[in-house]
């Protein structure tokens, strides 16, 4: 089974005539993307946009063979005309099964939102989603039975990454599951960003005109099974690290600060990070990260090893010189090695962020001085087992490995 994408952006497409944003500016020539229609083995059309023949033609491909043409969602731009010799649109009724004589299947899906999701199952037995702008399959809650695993799903990863998730948690979507982000608008600069971005969500995307086969799934991103972040205060590493776990289910997120009970400006922050968060991530506080590295499970987002190594330092009296001098040393340094060991030997998805002070002003003290030197050891020895470090500067991701 082949699939056309017509187009791959929003429904306004992209750059959006009326907006001057910076990602509106930049997104020309192959950045452009019209809305996004599919072209199923030259049968059948899912969404009918403006220049639909005309992107078939640039595209190599003609629409003179369809037979049915289905759609997602009303189109916010202008009205669009039937070209000569296609069928009228239609728009399937939930569950309801759709037949062609090409031998392709296609289903209904209910959403979450207003619209309608289509599976296709191709007469070779090949299967793909196609779901439109804003939503995600109802019914896929906790407890779902577990449903046939999809080849190709094409949906808002940007918009709606947990539709993405709840896919990955009942089986529809799996490692080798071709995930291709449409509907794409100006919420992320296009280009390395985007790509950046949708690979660490297991996810890519591709040009207007791409005909891609379902099935083949040698260009499925990897997604790295170890990730560290740095950034300064406040400069959105914490957002960088949620951003790369949002697409997946059951996500533990591991607070190493605590509660720090009567602190007010603690409590705010923690609440700011908790709202944050998907509803269907875990949280727990613990210092205690080797064990966890080393158990199966769900993905892991540890946040931060700065606060976990001011825990390590306290237990060892790394802030008194002669306990420092008198075994406080050599006790960090072990307990750093342990962590780093556990790093590179855990077979769980793993995001670290820690902070990255080394570059600002000399502290005044020595326990201050004392406290960015090894902060520095440690993100140094940890960063050195992950796949893909990234720095993250006013709120712009650097990658720095991988």
């Amino acid at each position: 089974m082949e699939v056309t994408l017509l187009g791959t952006g929003a429904p306004a497409g992209l750059p959006r005539p009326d907006c001057s944003c910076a990602v509106c500016a930049t997104s020309l020539g192959a950045h452009a993307r019209a809305a996004t229609a599919l072209l199923v083995d030259g049968a059948l059309l899912l969404d009918l946009t403006p220049g639909a023949a005309f992107a078939a033609a640039r595209a190599g491909r003609s629409l003179g063979a369809v037979g049915q043409v289905l759609l997602t969602h009303p189109h916010d731009g202008p009205p669009v005309e039937v070209p000569a010799g296609l069928p009228q649109p239609a728009r399937a009724s939930d569950g309801r099964d759709v037949t062609l004589l090409t031998g392709h299947r296609v289903r209904a899906v209910a959403m979450d939102a207003p619209g309608t999701g289509y599976a296709v199952t191709g007469p070779d037995g090949q299967r793909l989603l196609y779901l439109p702008p804003g939503g995600a399959p109802a019914g896929l809650e906790e407890g779902s039975e577990p449903a046939e695993r999809y080849d190709m799903v094409l949906t808002d990863v940007v918009g709606r990454p947990d539709g993405l998730a709840k896919l990955r948690a009942v089986g529809a979507v799996g490692p080798t599951t071709d995930v291709v982000a449409v509907h794409l608008d100006h919420d992320v600069a296009p280009g390395a960003e985007l790509g950046r971005r949708l690979a660490a969500a297991g996810a890519r995307a591709v040009p207007d005109g791409s005909t891609l086969t379902v099935g083949v799934y040698e260009d499925v991103p990897d997604v790295p099974r170890r990730t560290m972040v740095l950034g300064g205060a406040r400069s959105g590493k914490s957002v960088e690290a949620e951003r790369r776990l949002e697409s997946f289910p059951d996500v533990l997120y591991v607070a190493t600060g605590g509660s720090r009970g009567g602190d007010s400006e603690w409590a705010s922050r923690v609440a700011v990070h908790r709202e944050r968060r998907p509803g269907s991530w875990r949280t727990k506080e613990t210092c205690d990260l080797a064990p966890l590295l080393a158990e199966e499970g769900a993905p892991l987002l540890i946040d931060c090893l700065s606060l976990w190594l001011t825990d390590v330092m306290d237990a060892v009296g790394a802030w008194d010189d002669a306990m420092w001098a008198d075994g406080g040393e050599r006790a960090l340094r072990a307990r750093v090695a342990e962590l780093a060991r556990a790093v590179r030997s855990t077979r769980r998805t793993v995001v670290l962020v820690s902070n990255e002070v080394g570059s600002g002003i000399v502290p005044a003290t020595a326990s201050g001085r004392r406290y960015r030197d090894e902060l520095g050891r440690l993100n140094a020895a940890v960063a050195g087992e992950c796949e893909q470090v990234v720095l993250v500067v006013a709120g712009q991701a650097v990658v720095l490995r991988g």
